[in-house]
């Protein structure tokens, strides 16, 4: 009994300190979606409760851009379903590294914190993923994304408005990170950035286009480049071997 709450310790304290380095770069992007969840009229606690419960930059923000056009719930719905349609596959290779008698309270524990950069350190770990690991990187990866989000917001309502909308700038920073390096490795993904950025471009100015809501956009755009992307290029068996591939979930 006592090896085994060592070996629990053991497991917890590492996924503690992989956990680190990924609340860190939460906190500094949650940071701008607080900022952004009070400029779209949502009270601290309101932001703070919506990072605790979805905990999806993505989607997060997709989600303000969707409130603060006073889109539909449907709307709503949509927009996060094809954003966060990609966790569904996450969890289901997270599914073949769990031991097959976990307690399903235990499940849906991992399940909560599948994310990006939480689904790559426990993809790579070896062997069974341990519960306690799972528990000590989501918890510390939370805590982070949380903390980041509330002091986003609180500094949203009592900062100078001029400074806010410099600090709004992190958000376009983020998307650039997470953009250009993987598409400096991959013509795929660089062809595949820029067909999102037409098409964006084409839905917002477009005559008739241009008076869709954005919420709507932003679904009609992500399928269609995913469609396009597809087709152009279909992924092989050999895609699975390259560890580059893998490593850039982490930066997604």
């Amino acid at each position: 009994m006592r090896s085994n709450l060592s070996e629990a310790e053991e497991n917890f304290k590492d996924g503690v300190k992989d956990g680190i380095p990924i609340a860190l770069g939460y906190l500094a992007v949650s940071f701008a979606f607080g900022i952004q969840a009070v400029k779209a009229g949502l009270s601290v606690f309101q932001a703070t409760l919506i990072s605790l419960s979805n905990v999806t930059s993505a989607g997060q923000f997709a989600g303000i851009s969707v409130i603060a056009a006073a889109g539909a719930y449907l709307e709503m719905a949509g927009v996060q379903f094809v954003i966060n349609l990609r966790y569904m596959l996450m969890s289901a290779a997270l599914s073949q590294k769990i031991d097959p008698k976990l307690p399903t309270y235990k499940r849906l524990g991992i399940a909560f914190g599948v994310t990006d950069e939480i689904f790559g350190v426990s993809i790579t770990r070896p062997g069974v993923l341990a519960p306690a690991f799972s528990a000590g990187v989501i918890i510390t990866s939370v805590l982070g994304w949380v903390l980041g989000t509330f002091l986003g917001a609180f500094s949203g309502e009592i900062l100078p408005v001029r400074l806010i909308s410099a600090l709004g700038v992190a958000l376009y920073g983020m998307f650039i990170a997470i953009v250009v390096p993987p598409s400096k490795d991959d013509r795929n993904i660089a062809v595949a950035a820029l067909l999102a950025v037409i098409a964006s471009t084409v839905f917002t100015y477009a005559p008739v286009l241009k008076y869709i809501s954005s919420g709507t956009r932003i679904i009609i755009v992500t399928v269609l480049v995913s469609v396009i992307a597809a087709i152009l290029f279909p992924t092989t068996e050999n895609t699975e071997e390259r560890p580059d591939n893998e490593k850039g979930l982490e930066h997604d």
